[in-house]
């Protein structure tokens, strides 16, 4: 990432005396009711820190999916609180939670999501036009995502003439349209081999080194976590430890 191309430090709506820039307080989230009732995630506190990457792990089905689709706004708690730009928002409706979303958060798939039909500028433009239908200048600043990610040579390229880590690149510089302080990733290297993971690994590290994002990562590889700052353990819907990385993790460039 040259310093011509680097990324201004996100816009950060928290007060300057709060470290993380969200937290979740004693998330509970419960399917169904009565015998029906199912504990998908009990007790859950986490806090996310700017400049850090995050690694969520645990089982299939022990509440990793649901704690990030609760942090990032796109599930309702059944209880505890839910802290982004100073208040707790785990009470507000679908009609004032789409902003909050898009300030705050940028999110990369497993299954990149891009429009078959258009070319990666026009998939990264039009996401930041959904953010802000007053953008000044989307697809300029969709072509400045996309060289940031290494993809300037590729902005013209329609997704099927792109290779998997290529797309992932496209996905991760919609995710940046915005400028938003966190980005969420649920198993963004599961589709990839070895070699472009680590790869698209080390992008989100940058990221989070040198522009200050956070970087909540779900992933089933141990291998990513030399690229974390924690790793945080999931289990029965339970959040069972939260551990510092290894030094030599934390020193990835």
């Amino acid at each position: 990432m040259t310093a011509a191309h680097a990324l201004p430090p996100p816009r950060l709506s928290v007060p300057a005396a709060q470290p993380s820039l969200a937290r979740l307080v004693g998330i509970g989230k419960t399917y169904g009711t009565g015998e029906n009732a199912v504990d998908a995630l009990k007790n859950a506190t986490l806090d996310i820190r700017p400049g850090e990457v995050m690694m969520i792990e645990g089982p299939s089905g022990s509440g990793k999916t649901t704690l990030i689709s609760i942090l990032g706004l796109l599930l309702t708690p059944t209880t505890g609180e839910v802290w982004i730009e100073g208040k707790n928002v785990a009470g507000l409706g679908e009609r004032e939670l789409p902003g909050l979303r898009a300030r705050n958060f940028g999110f990369v798939f497993q299954g990149f999501n891009l429009f078959p039909a258009l070319t990666a500028l026009e998939n990264v433009a039009m996401a930041i036009q959904m953010k802000d239908p007053r953008a000044r200048d989307p697809k300029g600043e969709a072509r400045r995502l996309l060289e940031i990610v290494g993809l300037g040579p590729r902005v013209h390229h329609l997704p099927a003439d792109l290779s998997g880590g290529q797309k992932q690149r496209v996905a991760i510089a919609r995710a940046l349209g915005g400028n938003p302080p966190i980005l969420v990733g649920d198993e963004p290297t599961a589709a990839l081999d070895t070699k472009t993971a680590l790869s698209v690994m080390e992008l989100l590290r940058e990221l989070a080194s040198t522009a200050g994002r956070a970087v909540v990562v779900v992933t089933h590889d141990p291998r990513l976590e030399r690229f974390a700052d924690r790793v945080v353990r999931v289990e029965d819907g339970l959040i069972q430890s939260i551990d510092s990385a290894p030094s030599a993790a934390r020193s990835t460039p």
